[in-house]
């Protein structure tokens, strides 16, 4: 007769805490790749994800705050590559930015794609985010959904907030790292600008893709700031509304680290009115 002891339990439970987390993530990310798959199938598209939530480190629960990085670039114009000329690409898009060098190598490949490309942001794509939208044929978001300026930021400032303070002070008032900053500010200024236009040539005029990129990245705005649907709309973007149920559904198996006690409760089904049961 077999005889199980307080240290096998142990064992076994300490084997069940490792192997069960592993397991939830493998069937998750089989759940996102079938959903990715009926999108395609729906829209006759390749559709690639570029999603960053909050994420916590297994053992020690450190959160981990994700952002646009060469690894990211390095996938996603793998994927691109991958994908036939004439077949439209669905970029999913959901960050708070990153690094421009990455951004801009996404934004390029988009760019270069023969066929339709179309972004969509459920939620937010923030600065190098928003730089990728801007390469898009269409641009479909949430009605709630925000974009983000492009002004370049250096050592951690605003590179149009450096400018200003050259601007206001004599030169023999500013110390050298100031200049040396400022000289980067501009360079940095003038660059993402630049690029902005070339993205967004042949999605409308030379004169409002000159007008957006200079709106964008001149330091109008805290780097922050949300660019709302209707905003983006008055400026020009070419932004619509219309985001299909799928991408909802994929964002929904992205979940977000939570603490012990959540924050946001409610109870996670579509309510409908009598009337709307009936018909």
């Amino acid at each position: 007769m077999w005889t199980i002891d307080i240290w096998t339990i142990l064992l076994l439970f300490l084997v069940a805490i490792a192997v069960l987390p592993v397991i939830q993530q493998k069937l998750t990310q089989a759940r996102r790749l079938q959903v990715l798959k009926s999108l395609e199938e729906k829209r006759g598209s390749r559709v690639i994800t570029l999603i960053h939530r909050q994420e916590r480190m297994s053992f020690l629960g450190i959160p981990l705050v994700r952002y646009i990085d060469i690894n990211d670039s390095e996938e996603i114009l793998r994927a691109i590559r991958l994908t036939p000329g004439d077949m439209p690409i669905d970029f999913i898009i959901h960050t708070p930015g990153g690094l421009v060098l990455s951004s801009e190598q996404i934004a390029m490949a988009l760019k270069r794609h023969p066929a339709r490309v179309t972004v969509f942001v459920p939620h937010y794509a923030m600065s190098g985010g928003t730089l990728i939208c801007l390469t898009a044929d269409e641009v479909i978001m949430d009605e709630n959904a925000v974009l983000g300026p492009v002004d370049p930021q250096l050592g951690g400032y605003p590179a149009a907030s450096i400018l200003k303070v050259r601007r206001q002070k004599e030169p023999k008032d500013i110390d050298d790292k100031t200049l040396i900053l400022s000289d980067m500010a501009q360079k940095a200024q003038n660059q993402v600008r630049e690029f902005l236009k070339g993205m967004l040539a042949g999605t409308m005029d030379d004169s409002d893709a000159e007008r957006i990129a200079t709106m964008l990245t001149e330091g109008r705005w805290t780097h922050d700031y949300p660019i709302t649907l209707d905003e983006a709309r008055r400026i020009g973007l070419p932004v619509s509304t219309g985001i299909p149920p799928e991408i909802h559904r994929l964002m929904d198996l992205f979940p977000q680290a939570m603490p012990r006690r959540p924050s946001v409760e409610y109870i996670p089904v579509p309510y409908h009115r009598e009337g709307e049961r009936r018909r």
